[in-house]
């Protein structure tokens, strides 16, 4: 989801981030006042603070804590959305402790870039996503637990007066062949005060037991299941006031006007402020200050404002993709050249519409000032940048900024927000009111449907020369939209023109192909625009796995073979492709009135084919099943995986079928679910989902299952109606004929 792994197209890889300068240069442990062991980590140089620097106030520093009562708490570099962080970061730890999965927990780590930073982004920031939490956790939290087990080990053999090897851990027991045992809690305060060892030895892949494990349970389970899992919606502070904002109707329109009068009186209602991203209204609970805001009166400066319908904003895309001010990508051989000479050329035009990310768990945060610090809780996916955002607007430090990291009801991109909407929001309104309450500021469905941040418009073209053979001998792609990036702090990260998170996908197409463009028209709109599930897959994935469904049509043959032989020097691409052509029956017999599809991609490291089995049914397209092959690198929980793969599926499934953002002069026109419709459990399909055995490191999971779902509908509809997709979502085509 976010940029860091964009421009080599692939996540940097954590492997040796943590070889130790010297025997104290990798963990480091301390005890603090009750809270037992606690185990931190440095990297190389000292970038890491000690776990045991934090004060007793505040112990939760680290990344293991082992408690007198016999839990093991894992605290996550990474935030939990849903996407099963909090479970695999567990189970790493657990597998080295030699804990019981009973004694684990899970709490996010606070906003703490020397300590959490995120290793497949180098370290240098703190943040989830680019499905990098696994990646970057793999090795350290191993390293954690292995740690932890040394210590405990060490503290009972000094107690027992025995050979540490002597000693073996299982299931959160110490024991002896002496018959002395004990568990981890009660040696976690002795452990504590050991010096730490050196670099630890890792468990042999052959001696895992948690780690891989499809019967494993979600560490989160009970707490979600009971209510008592805490969201931020859950936080209550004393005195506390509920914030609502009015924003404007138009991305870039500003507050001209402000008539407060009816709004302050509403029963409930404290006050009305003005904020530099529009104007808010406080009250006694989150209701009363709705119903404030329905009856403030603002009148807005649209001079600055976006006023184009998406249907004029297309249209101009159009233009711009006739035209000659691209940037190249990727150019391999002389496409044009081979294009000339080819038998015979294809040709496609592919059009994908704004998406809003749909999370069911509203935006929100909470901001409270005090002795001199600030905190703030939420859904913080970029900690560095809302601590950043947070210290600006406050005029504070950014070390007097104490974030409280949430889980989150889903995100899918929505919380990783570079201008901190509704982090700045919170903190601006407090700051608006003097700092005499904390403020709980929530964004309603309709806020958020309608506030930006979707997952941009684009339009691609397409052009194949096919030999008499029908391979494929040059290959044309114009990609044009707007860019994730550009207006960010990230936009520096903008090469020679080029967002890579526009062209991924494409410009790392893997198909022997001697004469390839790709190449990219970046436009200015003003609608703001973020990353979303799987990014620029989302859409590259589509045009070029339907395109080349076309391109072997084209030359007669089987579209699974066609894509094989092309990938003779991809075989992890060619093992998910002959993994499902193998469990879908491809080939076989249909019942009458249905046809599969298929599709392939590679993204975040990972790589997932999926034959999609439709049926059209009353004109509209039914999704039968759907058989998926993930290689993922080492898959640490074999059940978040398969979880992920469907939720991937259904994710996709309700962009391509239904998702649709349309403005109208500007303005949005779908303001919930009624307007902006997802899957309905009865349209979810059968899917199987097979994960290939692998000895690499563990790639992404949260967002891979996304990419190939369209595609693989969009050539099963053509294998039953003959009809290609080429303009999403899928419900703007007619297939009531067929």
């Amino acid at each position: 989801m976010l940029p860091f792994d964009r421009f080599a197209l692939r996540p940097h890889r954590a492997a040796g981030a943590f070889a130790p300068a010297s025997r104290r240069g990798f963990l480091k442990a301390g005890a603090l006042a009750g809270a037992g062991l606690v185990i931190g980590a440095v990297l190389p140089g000292g970038r890491i603070t000690a776990a045991h620097a934090a004060d007793a106030a505040n112990p939760f520093q680290g990344y293991i804590v082992v408690a007198p009562d016999n839990s093991v708490t894992v605290l996550s570099a990474h935030f939990e959305m849903g996407q099963g962080a909090y479970t695999g970061i567990a189970t790493l730890v657990a597998e080295e402790l030699g804990a019981d999965w009973s004694q684990m927990r899970a709490e996010g780590g606070a906003g703490n870039t020397k300590l959490y930073g995120n290793l497949a982004w180098g370290g240098v920031m703190q943040g989830t996503g680019g499905s990098t939490a696994m990646a970057s956790s793999f090795e350290r939290y191993r390293k954690a637990g292995a740690m932890a087990r040394t210590m405990l080990v060490q503290a009972a053999a000094q107690s027992w007066n025995v050979p540490a090897g002597e000693i073996k851990v299982e299931k959160g027991v110490l024991s002896h062949a002496s018959s002395k045992q004990a568990s981890f809690g009660e040696l976690a305060e002795k452990a504590a005060s050991l010096t730490p060892p050196g670099d630890v030895a890792l468990k042999d892949r052959k001696d895992w037991q948690l780690i891989g494990d499809a019967t494993l349970h979600r560490v989160d389970h009970v707490s979600k299941t009971n209510g008592t899992a805490q969201f931020t919606l859950d936080v209550k502070l004393p005195n506390m006031l509920y914030a609502v904002v009015q924003h404007p109707p138009l991305f870039g329109a500003t507050v001209k006007s402000v008539d407060a009068a009816a709004a302050k009186a509403v029963k409930g209602v404290v006050d009305v402020v003005q904020i530099p991203r529009g104007v808010a209204v406080l009250a006694d609970s989150t209701w009363n200050a709705m119903k404030g805001r329905e009856a403030l009166k603002v009148e807005w400066d649209n001079s600055q404002a976006e006023t184009r319908g998406t249907a004029e904003i297309m249209a101009d895309y159009k233009k711009l993709a006739g035209g000659t001010d691209a940037k190249t990508a990727r150019a391999d051989g002389d496409a044009a050249k081979a294009m000339a000479g080819a038998a015979k050329t294809v040709e496609a035009a592919y059009e994908f519409p704004y998406l809003a990310h749909a999370a069911m768990e509203p935006l929100d945060a909470v901001a409270w000032k005090h002795d001199d610090v600030i905190e703030v809780w939420g859904g913080h996916q970029m900690p560095d940048l809302y601590q950043a955002v947070t210290a600006q607007i406050a005029e504070l430090p950014p070390e007097k900024v104490k974030l409280h990291v949430m889980m989150s009801g889903g995100s899918f991109g929505r919380r990783a927000v570079p201008d901190a909407d509704v982090i700045a929001e919170a903190v601006s309104t407090a700051k608006a009111i003097g700092w005499k309450a904390p403020v709980k500021l929530v964004w309603t469905r309709e806020d958020d449907m309608t506030g930006g941040r979707y997952r941009p418009m684009y339009y691609h073209t397409l052009k194949a020369g096919l030999d008499a053979q029908g391979q494929i001998v040059a290959w044309q792609h114009r990609i044009v939209g707007q860019s994730i990036l550009g207006g960010t702090p990230f936009e520096g990260m903008v090469k020679d023109g080029i967002d890579a998170t526009s062209v991924e996908g494409a410009a790392n197409l893997p198909y022997a192909i001697p004469n390839l463009t790709v190449d990219l028209v970046t436009t200015k709109t003003g609608v703001p625009v973020l990353w979303w599930r799987s990014v620029g897959s989302t859409h590259t994935a589509y045009s070029t796995e339907a395109f080349l469904d076309e391109l072997a049509h084209e030359a007669g043959k089987d579209p699974i073979e066609f894509r094989l032989g092309l990938l003779e020097n991809h075989p992890r691409h060619r093992a998910v492709l002959e993994k499902v052509r193998d469990a879908s029956g491809w080939g076989g017999e249909l019942a009458n009135g249905r046809g599969r599809g298929v599709a392939v991609a590679e993204s975040f490291g990972s790589f997932v084919a999926q034959v999609a089995e439709i049926s059209i049914q009353n004109g509209a397209i039914k999704v039968e099943r759907v058989v998926c092959a993930v290689d993922c690198g080492t898959a640490i929980n074999p059940d978040v995986i398969k979880a992920q793969m469907e939720g991937g599926i259904g994710y996709g499934l309700s962009a391509i079928l239904k998702g649709e953002i349309t403005l109208e002069g500007g303005a949005v026109q779908q303001t919930n679910f009624d307007g902006y419709e997802v899957l309905h459990m009865e349209d979810m399909p059968q899917i199987e989902v097979h994960i290939l055995p692998s000895t690499e490191n563990p790639t992404g999971v949260g967002e891979p299952g996304v990419p190939p779902i369209g595609p693989a509908i969009a050539n099963a509809v053509f294998s039953v109606t003959g009809k290609r997709i080429r303009t999403l979502p899928m419900s703007k085509t007619d297939l009531s004929a067929t």
